[in-house]
């Protein structure tokens, strides 16, 4: 089963258009990994397929349920109640971590279950211990944000999107904010979740991350998806010139 349809997906800001008509498909438990450069449009369609942003044209089914679809070259969202119900088996992790500073750990993993999702106190906070010790996290439960590295800032963040057991989880550039010491504790954690069967979503500027952990890897420019396949595919045997420039620059530098 897909747990992501998104066709002739379409997005404009005033007379700018970032997404020219992208399809994608996720089976669950897939990873599939977005790549490209700066501008090319992967955060503007990772918004759109988590609701942050609405889209001007296509269809965009989650888990089964139509979120968009287009009447007369117009974007129409499902009823308000759909939407949540959609939102509910999503989880997004950010590039800036976004937890609450106000909160504790536990906190910040308790809270949207609680109110959410209905889920009790206690079971919320058994969960979210145990999400705390898969993340080697389980000592820092009564910290503030403020007061955790930026690796395990990021890696709260993870276990809070997980703590409302979504199905599908999207990355938006997971280790951009951190400097090269910490991207491999938030890299491993993810191939663990890959080794899960999670279905993920990750848009990345790691290179051999992406080759590494992704079953299916995009790369995008100029608002289109130019290239996709395996990773062998693409980083191994790539037969676009624009492809093989962005990744000719990758291996220089690898």
């Amino acid at each position: 089963m897909n747990l992501i349809e998104a066709k002739n997906i379409k997005k404009s800001f005033g007379k700018l258009q970032v997404l020219k008509g992208i399809s994608i498909s996720v089976p669950e438990g897939q990873v599939v990994s977005i790549i490209g450069p700066s501008g090319s449009g992967k955060s503007t369609f990772l918004r759109c397929l988590t609701q942050l942003e609405t889209i001007d044209q296509g269809e965009i089914m989650v888990c089964g349920e139509t979120m968009v679809h287009t009447e007369n070259g117009k974007a129409i969202y499902a009823p308000k109640k759909v939407l949540h119900d959609i939102i509910l088996n999503v989880g997004l992790v950010f590039q800036n971590f976004n937890l609450f500073p106000h909160l504790s750990v536990l906190q910040n993993l308790i809270d949207a279950p609680m109110r959410i999702r209905g889920i009790d106190r206690a079971q919320a906070t058994k969960t979210a211990r145990e999400l705390l010790r898969k993340m080697n996290l389980e000592s820092k439960e009564n910290a503030y944000p403020c007061e955790l590295s930026g690796g395990q800032q990021q890696r709260v963040a993870i276990a809070r999107a997980l703590a409302m057991q979504p199905r599908v989880l999207f990355f938006d550039e997971p280790t951009s904010a951190l400097d090269p010491e910490l991207t491999g504790e938030i890299l491993k954690v993810i191939r663990e979740l890959a080794d899960e069967h999670m279905t993920m979503v990750i848009v990345t500027h790691e290179m051999a991350f992406a080759r590494d952990v992704a079953d299916h890897v995009i790369f995008m420019a100029d608002g289109v998806i130019v290239e996709e396949g395996t990773p062998e595919q693409v980083f191994g045997n790539s037969q676009n010139t624009r492809t093989q420039a962005f990744l000719s620059r990758f291996a220089k530098n690898s």
